[in-house]
């Protein structure tokens, strides 16, 4: 590789590190996810998000004007090939506080779940639970997840179509238990920059099909869909992650939302009602201001 090239190279690195710097640093921010003296357990699966997420938080303890702690932890659930060497391996190169849970969910999912239908379900379903109480053994104030920006908009899409809601994949969130605080640090990450930046750390990547169940075909219809639509549309997906930062809830239709019933003649809410008009739809997708671009960001995360 000539040096131009390699300067070229690196160029675009350093530019995609910063902006997934920029990114996780704004949404921490934005959403109050860490505070001072918290210890974060760090959900690591061996796929390119959680070990993007890893490598960000790992990063912001450095640069964070407060003091947090990290330690990682992953289940291996005993699936057949899964590489229990290569997380402990990786993991002993980063000066990091880890734990691995060994837990045979794989049996258990096999003996209820029919051949060839998926599990994702009910494995997700144990997999929480051991990691909720994972979480209470180590002291986990608050525990991380590798979900991006994607992964918020397929999952409303997927509770519209199939679940009659409109609702997402929150950045923040308590546990369905009510114990702990869950934490999406990535939520204004674009897949497609944790997978190219996944691809340049050269991370030992542990595929997710090991248990051999059929991929959600709910959710790779969704994905497939919108991936259509960011190649016919640019900038539809950045429109759609701005709606959801910006909903009206007097525009909708949910009564427990907005008090429609006490809703007084000479009151103009949200610009009242212009359903007569003319709709006035922007030319170009509404897309969200560059998180690092922001005037209150006050943490250097370069």
């Amino acid at each position: 590789m000539s040096h131009s090239v390699q300067a070229k190279a690196q160029f675009n690195f350093n530019k995609l590190q910063k902006r997934l710097r920029r990114q996780t640093g704004q949404a921490v921010m934005d959403f109050n996810m860490i505070e001072e003296g918290d210890r974060i357990m760090v959900c690591l699966s061996g796929g390119k998000d959680s070990y993007t997420l890893l490598d960000m938080l790992q990063h912001l303890q450095r640069v964070a004007p407060i003091k947090f702690e990290l330690f990682a932890v992953n289940l291996d659930q005993k699936q057949p090939g899964f590489p229990e060497h290569v997380l402990p391996e990786y993991l002993d190169t980063q000066n990091i506080e880890y734990k691995i849970v060994e837990e045979d969910t794989y049996s258990i999912v096999t003996d209820i779940i029919p051949e060839g239908k998926t599990t994702c379900s009910l494995c997700s379903r144990l997999r929480r639970g051991i990691l909720y109480r994972t979480a209470n053994e180590m002291g986990a104030t608050k525990i991380a997840l590798g979900h991006h920006r994607d992964d918020m908009i397929e999952t409303l899409f997927l509770n519209m179509f199939y679940g009659g809601k409109l609702k997402s994949m929150p950045a923040k969130l308590m546990s369905d238990n009510g114990e702990h605080m869950v934490i999406r640090p990535l939520a204004y990450c674009k897949e497609t920059d944790i997978a190219q930046y996944a691809i340049s750390q050269a991370y030992p990547i542990i595929p997710c099909n090991l248990c051999g169940s059929q991929e959600n075909l709910q959710r790779k219809h969704t994905k497939a869909m919108l991936a259509q639509w960011d190649i016919e549309h640019p900038g539809r997906i950045e429109s759609i992650f701005t709606a959801m930062q910006n909903v009206v809830p007097s525009h909708l239709a949910d009564n427990a939302l907005f008090d429609f019933a006490n809703l007084q003649t000479g009151e103009v809410i949200d610009g009242g009602d212009i359903a007569l008009d003319k709709p006035d739809i922007p030319k170009q997708p509404a897309t969200a201001v560059d998180p690092g671009s922001a005037e209150v960001v006050t943490i250097n995360l370069s």
